[in-house]
């Protein structure tokens, strides 16, 4: 009924304002644009990162792409980046879980209401650009809102035959595989894509084994025109895809003692553990076109993920966190000497490891429509949509103990310990609606967003089940002048909102703020600068435990609420191509972003990035400067560039005292070059040098102990395209 009413409701909006003749072709790619206008207009902060500034370095890393955004914070883990923890204007960047996340526009999180911890990520070769939106445009997306979105755009169908071969191989085992081909026409079309990646880990076990991973991902699409000649368009897309994963990772890092001798070490009571997953996904969309002013996408989707996790969890009688903070305290003396591989004398020193088994759906309908009218001297770009969305989690978390002997894990026969079996789901409809108004050099966006929320959480092992409904009105503004045409200056403001968690007591509220932001933006041709401030305004500012930021079994996925809190800061980002002779340009590029961060009440909380909090306490994990660059060089055969990334000191916990006193991140600094050279108009060959002076720094305690970035890194490759 709801499909029909829509296509009802669009020939109605555009009677009287289109021919037959009038209706498009068959779209071409076009301007990737933000709240329906071009990103230099965008009445908020936005940014695309495209194909070409995506090959200059071509990373696999996701945080090593969208760090290029002022506003975008990461918390290193496993120097792959392979389930990154990203966060948005100070948002904690815990597993991604405060950032609304998509693909292609549909969110790509697990389950993004019951459990938005982002365990998957897509392969970045897959992508041809990154959008990052933050601001008031973000109330088009969620269900988070507060910090803004993140959405990564595929490749799109060719219209003519064509395809591309990508082959690397490097240091640590490197290996790349990545291949498309495509073709279409005016009726039909299709696109296959696959990417293999690995390598074997830069880390070092006792016993040599393995530390890498190895990742598949394919994607195929499709699309069918039923009538191209037709006044009256539909289209049909169909989306597949399938990934999966089996990576030796450990959330078990090491003593400051002993990252300080050699920071790729790995105990050797992590030696079992392993990741592994499987993920498929379909999205089929229905693309409405009646006229030249409105079109009406309706797309279903499904994603399943199953996952295993085999890892340390901790000691039968100590604290595995505290063991690895303060390891030369004699209680803690003897668990650190386990880690390393002394035999154990007793059961208290057992080492707990167990398989964290959790299945995912995420599914839905999803509708936005969108209308570009005039009314005389101003011009309206519409959107509004609306998304049915279920998702569901199902944990079975379990344990046995091993005994450490002859730096050896060692089963003990003792029967295995189920830690947690429940399952949490969602149900959400959400509403969205905006409208970029512009007349003459104002462009003024208002925008409206709704969620209705209904969660149920079903503990398995005592057969109790609680239920919840949320619901919130997301409102938000935005508004861009152009003082000169290539000069404008920007505000706005919006709501910010974040779910809590299925089955949260009645004590328990939804993440709210009210955040603002005002700036300036230049742009002409290729050169780009922007200088934004922004103040987000917490009534209750929340966090969802995770094992990642060092939750204990009974905290998981349980939400702490920290009331209110500010975080502010300023952005400011610069780019060129700088002409210096016919053919050769200096592509330049620079972001920095300043943030401060304070919790505006005194509160205990059994989350240990919170701790014992003071009001005027600061955030744990938001670097006060953080800064990226880069110069390349660019002409008709040769081109290269270097990179660089800085990113100061964090807290580890909440606290204002000096950060050298406290337990804290060490500031990074580090550099990246790479280099083209095209051998023939169809060939080229490269080659990428990650972390130039070979930087090593604590980027995270969290769970369990100190953990390093990559070390430096040569990859070499060749693509072919045809």
């Amino acid at each position: 009924m709801l499909h029909r009413s829509f296509f009802l409701l669009a020939p109605l909006l555009a009677a009287g304002t289109a021919r037959a003749q009038d209706v498009p072709k068959p779209a071409q790619p076009q301007e990737i644009t933000v709240a329906g206008t071009r990103v230099a207009r965008t009445a908020g902060s936005a940014h695309v990162i495209k194909e070409k500034r995506l090959e200059v370095f071509r990373y696999d890393d996701p945080t090593a792409i969208v760090t290029q955004v002022p506003g975008v914070y990461a918390r290193g883990e496993d120097g792959f980046g392979l389930r990154p923890n990203i966060g948005l204007r100070g948002v904690n960047p815990d597993r991604s879980k405060k950032v609304a996340l998509m693909e292609d526009g549909i969110p790509f999180a697990p389950a993004p209401y019951s459990a938005s911890a982002a365990y998957y990520f897509p392969i970045m070769s897959r992508m041809v650009a990154v959008r990052v939106i933050k601001g008031p445009a973000a109330i088009s997306y969620g269900p988070q809102t507060v910090g803004g979105a993140i959405d990564f755009i595929t490749r799109s169908i060719p219209q003519t035959t064509s395809g591309a071969i990508d082959a690397a191989t490097g240091e640590y085992g490197y290996g790349k595989l990545h291949g498309y081909v495509g073709s279409g026409n005016e009726k039909v079309g299709f696109l296959v894509e696959g990417v293999h990646l690995r390598n074997s880990g830069f880390k070092e076990l006792p016993n040599g084994a393995d530390t890498g991973f190895a990742r598949n991902e394919w994607m195929f699409k499709g699309y069918y025109v039923v009538d191209p000649t037709a006044a009256i368009r539909n289209e049909i897309r169909l989306k597949l895809t399938y990934s999966d994963e089996v990576s030796n990772e450990t959330y078990l890092g090491l003593s400051d003692r002993d990252f300080r001798e050699n920071p790729f070490r790995r105990y050797a009571a992590s030696s079992l553990d392993r990741m592994q997953w499987h993920r498929t996904g379909i999205a089929v969309s229905h693309v409405f076109t009646p006229a030249r002013e409105i079109a009406v996408t309706t797309t279903l989707y499904r994603y399943d993920l199953a996952r295993t996790w085999r890892k340390v969890n901790g000691f039968r009688g100590a604290d595995l966190f505290g063991v690895l903070t303060d390891p030369t305290n004699p209680r803690n003396a003897v668990y650190d000497a386990v880690l390393n591989g002394a035999d154990g004398a007793s059961s208290s020193e057992n080492i707990l490891i167990g398989p964290n088994q959790r299945d995912f759906v995420s599914q839905g309908v999803e509708m936005r429509v969108k209308y570009d009218p005039r009314t005389g001297p101003v011009s309206h770009r519409i959107e509004y949509g609306i998304r049915l969305h279920q998702d569901r989690v199902e944990r079975r978390h379990s344990e046995d103990a091993f005994a450490m002997s002859g730096g050896t894990l060692v089963p003990v026969p003792q029967p295995t310990v189920v830690t947690a079996f429940n399952e949490a789901s969602s149900e959400a409809l959400a509403i969205h609606a905006t409208d970029a108004i512009t007349w003459k050099k104002l462009t003024v966006t208002p925008g409206l967003r709704v969620e209705a929320i209904r969660g149920s959480f079903t503990d398995r092992a005592t057969h109790q089940t609680t239920r919840g409904l949320t619901q919130v009105l997301l409102p938000g503004a935005g508004v861009f002048y152009s003082i000169l045409p290539p000069l404008g200056v920007l505000a706005g403001v919006h709501r910010g909102f974040s779910p809590p968690p299925p089955g949260s007591p009645s004590d328990v509220h939804a993440e709210s703020s009210v955040n603002y932001e005002a700036g300036a933006r230049f742009v002409k041709g290729a050169a780009r600068a922007e200088v934004i401030g922004f103040y987000n305004d917490y009534s209750n500012l929340t966090d969802v435990c995770t094992l990642s930021s060092g939750c204990v079994e009974q905290n998981l996925d349980r939400q702490f609420d920290a009331g209110r809190a500010r975080i502010y800061g300023l952005e400011a980002y610069a780019e060129h191509d700088v002409p210096v002779v016919a053919d050769i340009k200096l592509p330049v590029r620079a972001s920095y972003t300043l943030t401060r961060s304070e919790f505006l009440r005194t509160f205990r909380s059994e989350d240990p990035i919170f701790g014992n909090v003071v009001r005027g306490d600061e955030m744990p994990y938001v670097p006060r400067h953080q800064l990226n660059a880069s110069i390349g060089l660019d002409t008709k055969r040769v081109s290269g560039a270097v990179s660089m990334n800085y990113v100061a000191k964090m807290r580890e916990q909440a606290g204002r005292a000096a950060l050298d006193n406290v337990l804290h991140t060490d500031s990074l600094l580090v550099f990246d070059a790479s280099a083209t050279f095209r051998l023939f108009e169809s060939i080229s060959i490269y080659a990428n040098v990650r972390n130039i002076f070979d930087e090593h720094a604590i980027v995270s305690r969290r769970p369990f102990g100190a953990r390093p970035n990559a070390p430096r890194w040569i990859q070499v490759g060749i693509k072919a395209t045809f």
